[in-house]
């Protein structure tokens, strides 16, 4: 099968039931996708396809063929994209563990809705965990890369 990722043409002869997240990861050695719950649940493993933030850990490679996958390593080319400069402002990750699934799913929100109120910025975050409780950073930058973007 084919595929984009982060802009550049992919071949991938696999298990097609293997997650997508372990391709990035083992395959791609794009290791800023992390593994988090393993379920979907914690948003650590957060990529773009087509532009929408889902979750690599339980997507499969069947269901990326043909289609433009964007991981935290291709959101910007220089690190600069409105939410990456919102979390460094805000001085947001603690442990950082987390920070590429949450940029991500920020990314995506923004990109459908540059104007998010607080519920949408609430609704699209709350499957995004962070053991350090960095919450209100969080909230705080994608409120200003909103201003930006």
């Amino acid at each position: 099968m084919k595929l984009k990722v982060n802009q550049q043409e992919r071949g991938y002869e696999g298990d097609p039931q293997m997650p997508l997240m372990w391709y990035l990861r083992d395959e791609l050695a794009l290791t800023g996708t992390k593994f988090g719950c393993g379920t979907g649940l914690c948003g650590a493993c957060t990529v773009h396809i087509d532009g929408k933030a889902v979750r690599s850990c339980v997507t499969v490679m069947k269901d990326v063929s043909d289609h433009a996958v964007t991981t935290i390593e291709g959101l910007s080319s220089d690190g600069n994209h409105p939410v990456q400069k919102a979390w460094r402002a805000a001085n947001v990750p603690q442990c950082g563990y987390c920070q590429c699934g949450q940029i991500m799913s920020a990314a995506g929100l923004l990109a459908e809705n540059k104007n998010p109120s607080d519920d949408d910025i609430f609704a699209a975050m709350s499957g995004n965990i962070c053991r350090c409780g960095c919450y209100q950073r969080i909230f705080s930058a994608i409120k200003s890369a909103a201003k930006e973007a």
